[in-house]
């Protein structure tokens, strides 16, 4: 049981201290992507060895939330929050401090371990402390929080570099960490836990584990995610140098990379209304036949020669409008195929698409990008085996 929200803090503060928990990792995640264009010429090492920086945070970022929910749910959510604020801000001074690539890597690693708690504890918070309509509106906005984080974040990273250098960006992260231990600590509810624990949680969750991946469904929906999710982060990986070799500088990459996260706005948007009209398969092979179409006709721009900045961002509109309709479905379909394992469910999504993520971010890294044809037919592939898991779903499904 928790306190209800009236009696933790002003309604509208509580709400935007959970938005602002949540979103800390995504900017974590994203804020230093317009300085990975130079830190190969800084550090001296090749592409591969920087794209390892966004992989190793998105991987402890992923595998770390299994973690993190049971935990919450023994001890204490605000608890496990507060620890790991504490590993995010060692992690950013870390990264600041760090005088070699493989340091600012291990750096980048911590961070995306500490930055994970925010996200698994965020989400639970959510459940714990509000219900019924009440709890789909601040899931709206939660929403809406993810889709603006990566453009505001590059936009904010690639000033910051240009103007103060790519390790402000770190401070900035510490210093937000700070602030949100302090906002945690005193704005948010303790999370009283149950009164009979079960003394083997451990092999419970392990069984809850095992349960779901007896289920065909609930693995194609995940691989469908995880390769959705791969698409994205291979697209965050690979424009900030698409988008260099086309000479736009760090302060100007945010502008374009905001192409996706904001059409997936819309997307989710459209979502919501088209619920209410036709059915969730539907709205899923319309997302699915955006998402292959945009990444198809970016890459035929570029195979034509048309290397502009314009002609890589404006037909991943497409992309951005697909994964809308595509994602919110997918992820009801994961919680909602078992309901008592809901939570369980959650956190195995959440895994596969950030290990999934950080494999589209480190592929990036071992092809040439003097333009867009690698990085196209490297999104291409990962749109076509998740339109290949959902197509395999549905398939199961038809009567």
């Amino acid at each position: 049981m928790t306190s209800a929200p009236s009696k933790a803090a002003p309604h509208g503060l509580l709400i935007a201290n959970l938005l602002a928990q949540l979103a800390f990792g995504l900017l974590a995640m994203t804020i230093c992507l317009p300085s990975m264009q130079e830190w190969g010429a800084i550090f001296g090492s090749s592409q591969a060895a920087v794209q390892l920086t966004f992989s190793g945070f998105v991987v402890t970022y992923g595998s770390m939330q299994l973690l993190y929910g049971p935990l919450s749910d023994r001890i204490g959510r605000k608890k496990i929050l507060m620890f790991g604020l504490v590993v995010s801000f060692t992690g950013s001074v870390l990264a600041a401090l760090a005088p070699s690539l493989p340091l600012l890597v291990a750096a980048r690693v911590l961070q995306g371990a500490g930055a994970a708690a925010g996200m698994v504890v965020g989400r639970a918070m959510v459940q714990d402390l509000f219900d019924g309509p009440e709890r789909t509106r601040v899931m709206a906005y939660v929403g809406m929080a993810m889709g603006l984080c990566p453009p505001l974040a590059t936009i904010i990273g690639g000033q910051l570099h240009v103007r103060l250098g790519w390790q402000a960006n770190f401070v900035l992260m510490a210093g937000l960490a700070a602030v949100l231990f302090v906002a945690a600590w005193r704005g948010l509810p303790d999370h009283r836990k149950a009164t009979t624990v079960q003394p083997h949680w451990l092999r419970a969750m392990f069984t809850s584990y095992a349960t779901l991946g007896r289920e065909p469904s609930f693995l194609l929906h995940v691989l469908l995610l995880a390769m959705t999710t791969a698409t994205f982060y291979a697209f965050l990986g690979g424009a900030p140098i698409v988008l260099g070799s086309y000479g736009v500088r760090p302060d100007g990459i945010g502008f374009y990379i905001m192409a996706i996260p904001g059409a997936y706005i819309v997307g989710n948007y459209l979502t919501s209304r088209f619920a209410r009209l036709t059915g969730e398969r539907r709205i899923m092979r319309f997302g699915q036949v955006l998402t292959v179409g945009g990444i198809a006709l970016m890459l035929l721009l570029a195979l034509a020669g048309l290397n502009t900045p314009l002609a890589f961002a404006l037909p991943l509109v497409l992309l951005g409008i697909g994964h809308g309709l595509l994602v919110p479905p997918a992820l009801g379909g994961t919680v909602g195929l078992l309901p008592a394992l809901a939570g369980s469910a959650a956190a195995v999504a959440g895994l596969s698409q950030q290990l999934m993520g950080a494999v589209g971010g480190f592929a990036v890294g071992l092809f040439h990008h003097e333009g867009a044809i690698n990085l196209g037919w490297l999104m291409l592939l990962f749109a076509v085996c998740g339109a290949s898991a959902q197509w395999l779903l549905h398939r199961r499904k038809s009567p």
